[in-house]
Parts: structure tokens; sequence; C-alpha cells
């Protein structure tokens, strides 16, 4: 039996917003903290922020605020 995955974007609005600053450095408030970095890439349910040079991967529904860092 062939299964496929079904993806449900939670918030596509941040999705397509975030969309946007692949391979920029930006800033996402999450309810744990901050984190600063390159966006890397973008998920369904999760994004992946390189800090440092260690991926991070913060979760959609976790995210309070984002904007592009300088």
């Amino acid at each position: 039996m062939d299964e496929q995955l079904e993806w449900t974007l939670t918030d596509p609005y941040l999705y397509s917003a975030v969309s946007e600053y692949l391979n920029k450095l930006v800033e996402v408030q999450t309810t744990r903290g901050g984190v600063r970095g390159t966006l890397l890439d973008v998920q369904p349910d999760h994004l992946v922020i390189e800090m440092g040079g260690t991926p991070f991967f913060v979760r959609t529904q976790q995210i309070i605020w984002f904007f592009p860092a300088k």
C-alpha cells in the first residue's frame, strides 16, 4: 500500500509571508525566546533558521512574531 503524507498549513498567511525571506537574516520571537539568523527553509509546520552555524527548527505554532533583521 502506497501512503501519501498530506500537509495542512496551520497558518497559511505566516507561511506565505515568511517564505519571502528565504536565505535572508530574520529574527523570530517564540514562546520560548528569540532566534536570529538566516532563514534556510520554510515548511508547513516549522522554519529552519541557522544561527552561529547551527540549524534551529522552530515550530510555526510557537511563533509570536518575526521580522527581517538588518
